[in-house]
């Protein structure tokens, strides 16, 4: 059973519970997400835009913590609540670092794709590609994004 950027739509104790019901012993429930943060040309024209457009934004205030932190502090949490079903083995937590590279149009096609832009109105989703776009532009009309590929993984223990 895979769960992809999807999990954290899920509560995290039901959702663990529920797989073990329908994964056979040794079967593999797979949790992963991507996680990324634009080069700080591109992210600080992003931030000041989005705080600018949408004056309460759901990530406004992380207290300094990276995007990245927060999102393995989830994952060790959804290992936490497989390992409390008493259903699965021991939970494995893995971490893959990549990099891709985008021309600024590749970059402004995905965008509205990830976090609370896929929220916006097209006015405000418009203003913000404006701005995202324009940095692009200042350093070369591309950029490559570094992310970091999370997954908790547990296989379902034998039946009792």
């Amino acid at each position: 059973m895979i769960a992809a950027q999807s999990w954290h739509w899920v509560d995290p104790a039901s959702g663990a519970a529920k797989a073990a019901t329908v994964l056979r012993p040794g079967g593999r429930l797979v949790i992963f997400g991507h996680v990324f943060e634009p080069p700080a040309e591109v992210a600080e024209p992003l931030a000041a835009a989005y705080r600018r457009v949408v004056p309460d934004p759901l990530l406004a205030d992380r207290s300094g913590r990276r995007l990245l932190d927060i999102y393995q502090a989830m994952y060790a949490k959804f290992a936490d609540k497989i390992r409390e079903t008493g259903q699965f083995r021991e939970p494995e937590q893995w971490r893959f670092d990549w990099e891709q590279s985008y021309t600024r149009d590749q970059w402004l096609a995905l965008l509205p794709t990830t976090g609370g832009l896929t929220r916006l109105h097209p006015d405000q989703l418009a203003d913000i590609l404006d701005e995202v776009g324009t940095a692009i532009d200042a350093v070369g009309g591309a950029i490559t994004m570094p992310y970091t590929t999370l997954a908790t993984s547990a296989a379902r223990a034998s039946a009792p």
